[in-house]
């Protein structure tokens, strides 16, 4: 908004003139009419005869207002938190969702917030609601579950740059909660368990593959070897009498009954 003191014309000067003049005259009680004090985190949007005084909002400190013709509108220039209220949005694969947010946002341009809008914060209110709904309609639930953090930085970049003729500077959006009808919360779960058991078959499978493998190489050892195998029966009755059984098969190789029956025979 440019400077348009200029443009008051002659009857906009005299009424000036006179405002001025009467300050003059019933100074000093008309001075604290016309000071105003502006605090650190607020500017001041001054009118002067239905124009606005300066492209730049004045503030901190105190300000001078004439009467009569002077009107001024305070702008709160610290962030403020919009919380979004749960939106019923359907996601891309038709899954009926309820999804809630929080934007934070400030004002940087006194003067655009005053001049442009009618209501900024309303506005933004509405404007995030939608776009909140518009961003989470073009994305699926599985997008929408594990990529929060870039769905609100879109979001982000959106609000900012539609409302920076507002005056408006979006610091950051996040969503907060996304609910899902019970139902599809069963059928994730069954889903997800089902998932949980195909691992674990897989798994098991490759374990038994790796122990056939070992099992196969511990024969090959064995086999080059008839006195390992004997220990290897030996070791085995070991485990087995540690369990306490009170039944114990002793393996007897085929091989010494052999040598035995040729003995009775030569004698």
């Amino acid at each position: 908004v440019a400077d348009r003191r200029e443009g008051l014309g002659i009857c906009g000067w005299i009424l000036v003139s006179l405002s001025f003049l009467f300050v003059l005259i019933t100074f000093p009680i008309s001075i604290w009419t016309c000071i105003k004090i502006i605090k650190e985190y607020e500017r001041a949007v001054v009118f002067r005869l239905g124009r606005i005084l300066s492209k730049k909002a004045k503030g901190p400190g105190l300000i001078l207002i004439l009467p009569c013709t002077d009107i001024f509108i305070k702008v709160d220039l610290r962030t403020v938190t919009c919380k979004i209220p749960p939106q019923e949005i359907l996601t891309k694969d038709a899954v009926t969702t309820q999804v809630d947010g929080v934007v934070y946002y400030k004002i940087h341009s006194a003067v655009s917030a005053v001049a442009n809008v009618t209501d900024v914060h309303s506005a933004t209110f509405l404007l995030a609601q939608t776009t909140l709904r518009n961003v989470l309609g073009t994305k699926s639930l599985a997008q929408l579950l594990a990529g929060r953090e870039e769905i609100a930085h879109n979001i982000q970049t959106i609000l900012d740059s539609a409302t920076d003729h507002w005056g408006i500077q979006v610091a950051r959006v996040e969503i907060k909660d996304v609910r899902i009808p019970v139902a599809m919360q069963r059928a994730m779960a069954a889903e997800a368990e089902a998932a949980r058991e195909a691992r674990a078959k897989v798994v098991a499978a490759e374990g038994e593959r790796n122990a056939s493998k070992a099992l196969k190489q511990a024969s090959m050892v064995l086999t080059e070897s008839p006195a390992g195998l004997q220990l290897r029966y030996l070791q085995t009755l070991t485990t087995l009498a540690a369990e306490n059984n009170s039944t114990i098969v002793f393996p007897l190789p085929i091989n010494m009954l052999e040598a035995l029956g040729q003995k009775n025979r030569g004698g």
